[in-house]
C-alpha cells in the first residue's frame, strides 16, 4: 500500500508557528480556570531543611509570598508585601508571635491577623480592620504544605498510604523547572519516554530493560490516569503502573528496575509534585521512598536528594549544556518544549494516549469547577489517607510462542483490572488478588 504524502521537504516557510498556548489548562493565576482548580488542593511548596530562622520569599501559582517559622515554631505563609506601605515581609523580623515588618513594625500572626501596629495611637482600631493575606500551612516528613484556596473550601490534609507506611524513610526534594507546571507533570504518563529519551535515543540512563517497547494501557480512576506496562525480560514479565493523582501528583517506581526477578506489587519509589510557580516556571517536589521493598539492594543515594538534586540523571539543569545536548534528561526534554507547551502546534500519536487522558480528565474536572460542581476529593481524602495505584509487579509466565503481544496485554489488563478493584485494602489482599485474576484468566 502507497502512502501519499501531504506535506512538502524543506516546508519552514509554510508553517503556521503562531498559535497561542492551552489558557485554560495552562495558566495558574487567582480567577482562571486551571488557576481556580488547583487552588482547591494542599501542594508542597518548600523543603523544612531549606526554611531556617530567616524568612524565605517563594513564589507560589503566581502569588508572591513569605514564608517563615515563628520562634513559637508555627509556620506562616502571607502575601509577601506588608498591607500598611509594602515593604516586603521577607526583611520582616520573626518573633514569638508571628512576623514583624521592618518598616513600621506590624506585627501579623500566621493566620494574617495584625496583632500590633507600634505606631498608631492606644484608640486606634486599625488591628480590627486589617488583615494581611494568609494561607494555611502543614509539614510532613521534611516538605511545607499550602492550602492556597477559599478556606471554607479547605479539604482535609491527606497523602497516599505508600508515603504513610510503616519503616518507609522518606528523602524530599527540590527540583525548580524553567516552564509551565503541565508539560511538566504529564511526563508521568507518557511510558514511551522511558524507551527512548532513557535509553534508547543517548545511552541507558535508568536500566537495558526501559529500553524494551512494552504493551501499554491506559485508565481513568477516581483518583485521576494511571498508565501499565508490560514488558517480555526472559520468561518473565514486568508489569509497572504509574498513577498520575488529580491535579499535580504522581507515583511510580524505581528508576533501577529491570525487571529480572519476581516480586508482586512493590510500592512507589517516588512521590512528586508538580507545582507552578507562574506560567512559566514550576517545582517538581516531593520523596524518595527507601525501604527493604523499593530498594533490598541498597542502590538509592541520599545524600544525593535534596534542593536542586535528586539521585537519578537529567533532572536539573545543572550539567554542562554540550554534555546536556549528548545525554538529555527530563529536565531538557521538558524544559525545551517552549516555556509554555503550544498543544494546537503537536501532532500527537498513540504513544500520547496518556497525555490526552489526562488533559481531559483535567479539563473535566476544571469545567465540573466553574459549574459549580463538588471538587471531587479523591477515596480515602476525608481520613487522610490516599490508596496508592502504583507498584511494579515481576511475574514469572514464560512465552508460550505464540501471540507474545496479545499475552502481554492481557497480563497488563488482569493486573490493572486486580489493582484498580483492590484499591484501599491491605497489601496482602491486593496481591492475592492479583494472582487470583491471573489464574482466572489461564494466565498463570
Amino acid at each position: 500500500m502507497t502512502t501519499t504524502r501531504t506535506i512538502k521537504p524543506y516546508s519552514g516557510y509554510y508553517k503556521d508557528l503562531a498559535k497561542p498556548a492551552n489558557a485554560n489548562l495552562t495558566q495558574v493565576s487567582k480567577g482562571t480556570p486551571c488557576g481556580e482548580l488547583l487552588r482547591r488542593f494542599w501542594h508542597p511548596v518548600f523543603m523544612s531543611s531549606e526554611l531556617g530562622d530567616l524568612p524565605k520569599r517563594i513564589r507560589i501559582l503566581g502569588e508572591d509570598l513569605v514564608l517563615f517559622r515563628d520562634l513559637s515554631g508555627r509556620l506562616g505563609c502571607l502575601d509577601l508585601h506588608c498591607s500598611h506601605r509594602g515593604a516586603s515581609l521577607e526583611f520582616g523580623i520573626v518573633t514569638e508571635q508571628g512576623i514583624s515588618c521592618c518598616y513600621h513594625g506590624w506585627l501579623y500572626g500566621v493566620d494574617g491577623s495584625l496583632i500590633a501596629a507600634p505606631g498608631e495611637p492606644p484608640a486606634s482600631r486599625i488591628t480590627a480592620h486589617v488583615c494581611q493575606g494568609a494561607y494555611p500551612v502543614r509539614e510532613h516528613a521534611g516538605l511545607i504544605f499550602a492550602y492556597f484556596g477559599p478556606i471554607e473550601e479547605q479539604p482535609p490534609f491527606a497523602l497516599p498510604d505508600a508515603v504513610m507506611a510503616a519503616g518507609n524513610l522518606l528523602h524530599p526534594y527540590y527540583l525548580p523547572f524553567p516552564c509551565n507546571w503541565l508539560q511538566s507533570h504529564e511526563n508521568a504518563m507518557d511510558p514511551a519516554h522511558s524507551v527512548f529519551l532513557h535509553t534508547r535515543v543517548a545511552g541507558v540512563q535508568f536500566s537495558e530493560s526501559f529500553g524494551i517497547l512494552p504493551s501499554t494501557g491506559y485508565r481513568t480512576t477516581d483518583t485521576g490516569v494511571i498508565a501499565t506496562t508490560a514488558r517480555r525480560v526472559g520468561d518473565l514479565v514486568w508489569v509497572r503502573v504509574m498513577e498520575d493523582v488529580l491535579p499535580n501528583m504522581a507515583q511510580f517506581g524505581a528508576t533501577w528496575e529491570d525487571g529480572s526477578r519476581q516480586k508482586l506489587m512493590v510500592p512507589p519509589a517516588i512521590t512528586r509534585w508538580v507545582v507552578p510557580v507562574d506560567d512559566t516556571h514550576c517545582i517538581t517536589i516531593g520523596w524518595r521512598h527507601f525501604n527493604d521493598q523499593v530498594d533490598p539492594d541498597g542502590r538509592g543515594r541520599p545524600q544525593e536528594i535534596g534542593f536542586n538534586k535528586v539521585d537519578f540523571l537529567g533532572q536539573t539543569g545543572e550539567r554542562p549544556y554540550e554534555e546536556r545536548q549528548r545525554a538529555p534528561g527530563d529536565y531538557d526534554a521538558q524544559a525545551s518544549q517552549r516555556p509554555i507547551a503550544v498543544h494546537a502546534l503537536e501532532n500527537l500519536g498513540t504513544t500520547d494516549v496518556g497525555i490526552a487522558m489526562l488533559r481531559r480528565n483535567l479539563q473535566r474536572h476544571i469545567d465540573a469547577l466553574h459549574k459549580g460542581e463538588p471538587v471531587n476529593r479523591m477515596p480515602g481524602a476525608h481520613t487522610g489517607v490516599l490508596p496508592t495505584l502504583s507498584h511494579d509487579t515481576v511475574l514469572n509466565i514464560p512465552s508460550t510462542g505464540d501471540d507474545d503481544d496479545r499475552m502481554l496485554a492481557r497480563i497488563r489488563d488482569a493486573v490493572t483490572d486486580a489493582t484498580v478493584a483492590t484499591s484501599g485494602q491491605p497489601i496482602d489482599a491486593r496481591r492475592a488478588a492479583v494472582l487470583h485474576t491471573l489464574r482466572e484468566r489461564d494466565l498463570c
